[in-house]
């Protein structure tokens, strides 16, 4: 994205601005969605610091989930509601690549992150007398560095790859914020490379983290139907099944969005995708990972009280 006149200029970030009286339903829809984010991950970073019944590796997977949870929907969110609200749908171009950095490194890091949340859950369920000695710190520690490591090279990679590509005078983005596929799409000269790197990234950061999940929760399947208790194996397939409807939406509208050719994409699904993954998921990763645990809304009744009798 060489810096012509039009680009030094800024973007018009038309988002559903073609859509007036949905653009204003889906503006609530929105704020709402991203109040609760903001509250419900919070809550989940607090709860797990300040309760020491909770420094296990699951819960300080689940904080590092939440905090990037946070850092994602925020990179997105406020930019687009304003934009969506007002009649000026300009972006700085300055804003604009901050964003594509920001929003790919951290949406390439929780694509790695909530694959090692499936293995240590398959060691907690498939392993659970050598558990403590698998997932020691050290390992968790690790494993996070590499998670958040690998999402940031990743996202320094593809974006300054795309950021040279020559626009041509194009600054109109038909989306709801800056996303390498979408710059992409308004280069004016062949993409073929850019196409090809972002499609083996795609593969690395989607596909073989998904397959990997998808091979820990059958091996925990396998360990549940062991299970003798019914109850006990209704409640193990009902944590499983809420946790594989968000790998399936955050990964499913991903998948849609980078590994299907660029110029083949349709715009209006492109954003409503783009929605899924970037405000959807993760309000669903508190709801579905924490706030329905026992542990936690445990630990969140003592903190309240606490501060109540206190």
């Amino acid at each position: 994205m060489k810096q012509n006149n039009n680009s030094q200029e800024g973007f018009l970030l038309l988002g559903f601005s073609d859509k007036p009286q949905l653009e204003t339903i889906l503006f609530v829809v929105i704020l709402v969605f991203y109040i609760l984010n903001l509250v419900g991950n919070t809550t989940i970073i607090l709860v797990s610091g300040l309760d020491p019944k909770l420094h296990t590796p699951m819960y300080f997977f689940l904080t590092n989930l939440s905090f990037l949870d946070l850092c994602f929907t925020t990179s997105v969110a406020p930019q687009l509601l304003v934009t969506m609200r007002s009649k000026d749908k300009s972006m700085s171009y300055g804003g604009c690549i901050a964003q594509l950095y920001v929003a790919m490194g951290l949406g390439s890091t929780e694509c790695i992150l909530l694959a090692v949340m499936a293995y240590d859950r398959y060691a907690a369920v498939c392993r659970p007398l050598h558990y403590a000695v698998i997932m020691h710190p050290q390992l968790c520690l690790t494993l996070a560095s590499i998670a958040w490591l690998s999402g940031l090279v990743t996202s320094l990679i593809q974006c300054s790859l795309t950021i040279q590509l020559p626009l041509c005078g194009h600054n109109r983005l038909d989306h709801i914020f800056c996303e390498v596929p979408v710059l992409i799409k308004l280069a004016c000269v062949d993409t073929t490379f850019n196409e090809a790197q972002l499609f083996v990234a795609s593969v690395v950061f989607l596909v073989v983290p998904v397959s990997l999940i998808l091979i820990s929760y059958g091996y925990i399947t396998q360990a549940i139907l062991k299970i003798k208790s019914s109850a006990g194996r209704r409640k193990a397939f009902g944590t499983c099944s809420s946790h594989l409807v968000v790998v399936i939406i955050f990964y499913g509208t991903i998948i849609f969005m980078y590994l299907q050719p660029v110029k083949s994409r349709s715009n209006d699904q492109g954003k409503f995708v783009s929605l899924f993954y970037t405000i959807v998921t993760p309000l669903l990763n508190p709801l579905i990972y924490t706030l329905r645990n026992k542990d936690v809304k445990g630990a969140l009744k003592k903190l309240i009280l606490g501060k109540v009798i206190g």
